[in-house]
């Protein structure tokens, strides 16, 4: 999908590309992939590194072409192994052009043209657009931790009922989406950090990158208190798995001993020789009792000790 804006006083859409518009491509198909590399004469590499969803957050300058990769979060709307996960976000400048390219469909993309359009001021100047994604991206980190603490907030509260094997495999794909998310948080503060020095800033923009300072370092700082958090609920699983084997064992072993002495008088008594019991009337009613006596016996002292 390519869509161009008008970014001067509020985004419009336009029929086709003017000189200093905003060109949105997302999930490009060949067709926008030539428009871009023949008419707009987008370096191919650049378009293939945004392609690649390993790619780090950084900056490329090559012959008046500006290439920023910007991590931002993203859910999969399919069961993946990590649901909460980051992409690299393009954002290609020239003198006159002004790309953004995606090669997923996400809601902060979506919600960014939606509050621009609210807004009603449009951008500046594609500088003032560039830190303008970097504060919408750090916002969209904010809300999706809140969704991922949330999940945290229900497994804890499950912590009472029996633990299995798919709470321990959505904890660990919660833990996979906070290490994305920390690493790609800091990969984007470190590119923020240079590009203050490379674009031309002027005095709002050095407002809204210490606005966008902010609201990096909280992402940041609470990505590591959910980890920490998760950290400490999958030990507590963890230590209530150990606990329940052990009571588990503590149950076989009071069963085992439990057994263990009527098999053991069993055997004595009925052996073929000569023990004195064979010919007397009371042999079986005596050996009978005693392996009651001793089985109740045995079972009272495992329910005191609280073993079954």
């Amino acid at each position: 999908m390519r869509t161009y804006w008008n970014t001067n006083r509020g985004l419009r859409t336009l029929e086709k590309w003017e000189p200093n518009c905003w060109v949105q491509v997302t999930c490009p198909t060949q067709d926008d992939i030539d428009y871009l590399e023949n008419t707009l004469h987008i370096p191919d590499y650049f378009l293939m590194d945004i392609a690649d969803t390993d790619e780090r957050a950084r900056y490329e300058f090559d012959d008046g072409w500006i290439l920023i990769i910007l991590r931002i979060p993203y859910v999969k709307e399919v069961r993946s192994r990590t649901p909460y996960t980051t992409i690299p976000l393009g954002i290609i400048l020239n003198k006159e052009v002004c790309i953004t390219v995606c090669n997923f469909e996400t809601n902060m993309m979506i919600d960014f043209v939606s509050y621009q359009q609210k807004r009603g001021l449009g951008f500046t100047d594609s500088v003032d657009m560039v830190f303008r994604l970097f504060l919408s991206s750090a916002v969209w980190y904010l809300k999706r931790l809140k969704q991922i603490n949330l999940l945290i907030e229900k497994a804890k509260q499950h912590l009472d009922r029996n633990v299995n094997n798919v709470d321990l495999i959505n904890l660990s794909r919660l833990q996979d989406s906070l290490t994305y998310f920390i690493t790609s948080i800091r990969g984007n503060e470190t590119l923020l950090s240079k590009l203050k020095f490379k674009l031309p800033v002027d005095e709002l923009d050095a407002d809204l990158i210490e606005d966008v300072n902010i609201e990096m370092s909280q992402a940041r700082e609470t990505t590591s208190i959910y980890a920490n958090i998760l950290d400490s609920t999958m030990d507590t699983y963890a230590n209530i798995i150990n606990n329940n084997t052990s009571g588990v064992m503590k149950m076989l072993t009071s069963i085992s001993i439990i057994l263990m002495f009527p098999t053991l008088i069993a055997s004595l008594l009925g052996m073929n020789l000569v023990n004195g019991m064979e010919n007397w009337a009371w042999g079986f009613p005596v050996a009978l009792m005693l392996t009651v006596g001793i089985t109740v016996a045995f079972v009272w002292y495992f329910k005191r000790k609280t073993w079954i």
